[in-house]
This record gives structure tokens, sequence and C-alpha cells, in this order.
């Protein structure tokens, strides 16, 4: 069997927004932050890991053919759109919005006093003019406890919510000491993205906002570093 590659994104090299109000790293190019390099991964378009000061959030503002996550990790993230949806996203929970033949969307930090820290991450279609939809989704704390939890994907399995590609997101926590693995299947590609904590992978040290692209890796095995890691492992065709 071979050795799968494993190409680190460091999270001191990704892209930086300092807003003020927002302070954003960008993992993948995207708005005034342009590298060649790091277009993406496979369908995989955009990792944002924003930070919104209390009061403050993103205006009303188009969007059309992607697919858009939004993962809290910590605080609350108030969200409305021109579907009629009105929602307020928590740790733990995960929004997914089709943005298709075209939406409107806002989004808030309804805390007087608390930051919001989210993930925003884009995915694109499998193919375009899909209708606007939307979905959010509760994901126990105890259910992702050195398990993966499969928190998104093609057909909605498991109780997950349903994305317009061919990609599987899963999410785990995981304690010092602890292994987990996930198999893959050939010809697949995986990127794993650390939330927090750190953890081990293919011998090397992966820190919070670290993320790192495997070709073929047929099976991967992380182990926790830290007291108390969180993981996003995208499969992807």
């Amino acid at each position: 069997m071979s050795t799968p590659e494993i190409r680190v994104r460091p999270a001191a090299e990704r892209g930086r927004a300092e807003l003020g109000w927002l302070s954003s790293r960008h993992s993948f190019s995207f708005g005034q932050y342009y590298d060649p390099a790091h277009m993406g991964f496979r369908s995989l378009r955009v990792i944002n890991d924003d930070r919104v000061q209390p009061g403050r959030g993103f205006g009303t503002h188009p969007h059309r053919d992607m697919e858009i996550l939004s993962i809290v990790v910590e605080g609350a993230l108030e969200h409305r759109d021109s579907l009629g949806t009105g929602s307020v996203i928590r740790p733990g929970e995960v929004q997914r919005m089709s943005a298709g033949t075209g939406i409107l969307h806002s989004e808030f930090n309804p805390s007087p006093g608390e930051e919001v820290r989210f993930l925003q991450i884009w995915i694109e279609p499998e193919r375009q003019g899909l209708e606007p939809g939307y979905e959010q989704r509760a994901f126990p704390w105890q259910q992702l406890r050195e398990s993966w939890a499969l928190v998104a994907s093609r057909d909605g399995r498991e109780g997950s919510l349903t994305v317009h590609q061919d990609v599987a997101l899963y999410r785990a926590t995981l304690s010092r000491g602890a292994r987990l693995g996930r198999s893959l299947d050939a010809g697949r590609h995986a990127w794993l993205q650390v939330v927090s904590g750190a953890v081990k992978l293919g011998g090397r040290r992966l820190s919070e906002g670290d993320g790192a692209a495997v070709t073929d890796p047929g099976h991967l095995e992380v182990s926790g570093v830290d007291e108390h890691a969180d993981l996003l492992l995208f499969d992807l065709a």
C-alpha cells in the first residue's frame, strides 16, 4: 500500500482580514486575499474562520451557485435570508444554505457582550441553477466524542444535512492519546481541518487552524495531542 501524500496548510500562512468588527482567516483565496497556490481543494472552495464582535455582522448580501455551511464554535450567530428563514446557530449546530439560482442573507452576532467564532465553508455544487434551500441541525457533543459523526452528505444519510455535491463531511472531538481512524474509497481525497486543539496525522502535528490535504488516503488515522481537539474531515471526490 502506497503512503498517501499529505500537504499541510499551516494556520499562520492563511489569508487575513482585519476589519475591527471582524477578524477572519482564509484557508483558500477569498475576497481581497488571492493566492493561486490555494484556490480550494477539489470541490471545497472556502474555509473561513471568522470572529465577529458583539452586535456586529455581515449585512444583507447575495450568493448564488454555492453550498454554504456555517458551523458555530463559540457564541451565537443569527441568520436571516430571502427565503424567509430566521434562526440562531449555536455551538453543536450546523447550517446548510444552498444559494442555487440566487439568495440574499445576513449574518449577525446578536450578543451584547460575547464574540462569535464560526467557520464558513463553501462547496461548489454538482450543477448550477439549483433551487435555493436551507437546513439546520444539532449534532450533540456526545455523538462526536471519539467518533466521526456525519454532519453533511450528498444523500442526507444518517441524519446529516444534504449537500448537492459528492462530499461527506464528518466532525469529531478527540482527547489526548485517543486514536480515530477513517477509511476512504480508492480515488477519494481528504481534507482535515483542526477547529481547536491539536492532533497528529501521519506523524505530523496539526494545531488549531491548520489544515491538511490528503490525496488517495486509503486509511487515515489521527491521534489526540490536547485534552480536547475538534476536527472536521472532508471526504471528497
